[in-house]
């Protein structure tokens, strides 16, 4: 951290990434650590960019910058595990890359590393970096609000594995600075009367199997409920805990690629995910299918993980 701290102190313009098809930790993460640097180094030009995601949009928006601002500047990617995933490319045309995040690492990108998987968010690191150089650094509301934000959302509002009594002093730190906590969960809990048709579709049309459960999203679903790409991958969480079936998933096709959002409430699950060009948390991950026929084997394996995960348990 003291090495990020010094590389930040080091460079005058500073350009902050994320991951494609940003979510509110991401975007928590990018606009936090923009605060920070912005509060406390008021002449220095940073810029968050990458894709937008209107769920949290609230946070903050993105600059759109010419390919000459990457001339001599630092990038700073956050939650992001592996390369291909850094929401613009041009990440690598700053002239050193510092990469935060709480993913299991895959992808040693970046001249500077600063990985914990011990983080529930990748908010809460960059609200620990500002707590531990807290003497120097400066947090606004502003910035508050994008941490806290990430935190509540990449946390399940506090309901996730890895949620720690460092978390809940973190956020007590951020409501301290003034987040409201009641404005943002308003904003996260907004739903469209097309949110609640698709809820519906879901809970008719997911497929069972050993253990295993996951709904299929293809674009003409999407299309039907007139509904973003992000809402759609937002029904993971419907088909998850239900009882005999501890792991989930849901299965988006995006144009010209098929993701899948994997979750567990038992078995490890990361593993699996490199398998299929994936990677992420042990018992939340993401990872890719080249077609839809390679959907049975990607079941069958699913249900092979739980068959083993049953017999050592």
């Amino acid at each position: 951290m003291q090495r990020i701290l010094n590389k930040i102190k080091q460079y005058d313009t500073i350009i902050i990434h994320g991951h494609k098809r940003p979510d509110g930790d991401c975007y928590g993460a990018q606009f936090g650590l923009k605060n920070i640097i912005t509060s406390s180094f008021p002449t220095k030009k940073v810029y968050v960019v990458g894709e937008t995601s209107e769920f949290v949009d609230f946070i903050g928006k993105m600059d759109v910058i010419t390919d000459d601002t990457y001339q001599g500047a630092l990038s700073i990617v956050v939650d992001t595990a592996v390369s291909d995933r850094i929401s613009d490319p041009r990440y690598a045309l700053g002239q050193e890359i510092i990469k935060i995040d709480h993913h299991i690492p895959i992808d040693n990108y970046g001249d500077l590393r600063w990985v914990d998987t011990t983080f529930p968010s990748c908010a809460q690191m960059i609200t620990y970096f500002y707590y531990k150089f807290r003497k120097e650094l400066k947090l606004t509301l502003e910035g508050a609000n994008a941490l806290y934000t990430g935190i509540v959302t990449d946390t399940g509002r506090f309901r996730f594995r890895g949620v720690s009594k460092l978390t809940h002093q973190l956020a007590g730190l951020l409501i301290e600075k003034g987040v409201d906590v009641e404005y943002i969960d308003g904003e996260l809990s907004q739903e469209s009367l097309e949110m609640i048709a698709l809820k519906g579709y879901v809970y008719s049309n997911f497929v069972t199997a050993d253990g295993f459960v996951y709904i299929k999203m293809t674009r003409d679903v999407i299309e039907k409920y007139n509904v973003t790409d992000e809402q759609a991958a937002s029904m993971v969480g419907l088909i998850g805990g239900i009882a005999g079936y501890p792991v989930w998933a849901l299965i988006i096709e995006y144009p010209g690629e098929i993701r899948i959002r994997l979750r567990s409430s038992g078995p490890t699950i990361d593993k699996l995910a490199n398998k299929y060009g994936g990677g992420g948390h042990a018992k939340a991950s993401g990872c890719k299918l080249n077609n839809w026929e390679e959907l049975p084997q990607f079941v069958s394996d699913i249900e092979q993980l739980i068959k083993v995960y049953k017999e050592e348990a």
